[in-house]
């Protein structure tokens, strides 16, 4: 008799025939063994307010966050970002520049349709439908708030290692600590 060689990966689903009752039994491997539990997420999410404001994620309830074209952005959305993440909605690109409101991530990762619409100012001709470069999430209204502009963050010690306020950061999306979230939204939110 050969043997067998170790199976890779979880078991398939199997029928199995239960002799003594004549009933097929669905053996169903757990999924979900691999899967652990961590703690919520925080995130800065930049938009331009002309694309996407605060005040349209208020109005529509929720958007999908579309254009994003920086590797490493694409990353935080289609590896790290799950349901329930805080998200920071920052104005970018404007008069003044700042975080306006509250978000959090309503979706899993999937690709962004823009890359295959030629008309879309985020076309991607390199993406194809079966192998997409490019991913998004979904985001949800929680709150709007006054604006806390650029230069109000800098004046804080407990901010002074926000990515966002590294010189020469130019990522549109950048995770943010639970302190600097408990204390942007705990002290300069009120």
């Amino acid at each position: 008799m050969p043997t067998q060689r170790p199976r890779r990966g979880p078991p398939k689903k199997a029928v199995v025939f239960h002799e003594t009752t004549a009933f097929f039994l669905f053996r169903i491997p757990d999924v979900t063994a691999h899967v652990t539990t961590r703690a919520r997420q925080y995130w800065l999410m930049k938009s331009e307010p002309d694309e996407a404001s605060i005040d349209d994620l208020a109005a529509k309830g929720t958007l999908p966050w579309t254009g994003v074209r920086n590797y490493q952005a694409r990353n935080f959305m289609r590896d790290q970002m799950r349901l329930g993440d805080g998200v920071l909605f920052y104005h970018s690109s404007c008069p003044e520049p700042g975080i306006a409101g509250l978000a959090e991530v309503c979706s899993a990762p999937y690709p962004d349709p823009t890359q295959f619409d030629a008309k879309s100012d985020y076309y991607d001709k390199a993406s194809k439908q079966e192998d997409p470069r490019w991913s998004l999430v979904d985001v949800r209204f929680v709150k709007k708030t006054p604006l806390i502009a650029l230069p109000a963050l800098r004046e804080y010690d407990a901010l002074a290692d926000m990515v966002v306020l590294r010189r020469g950061n130019r990522l549109s999306i950048t995770p943010v600590t639970p302190a600097e979230w408990r204390f942007i939204t705990g002290k300069l939110m009120k």
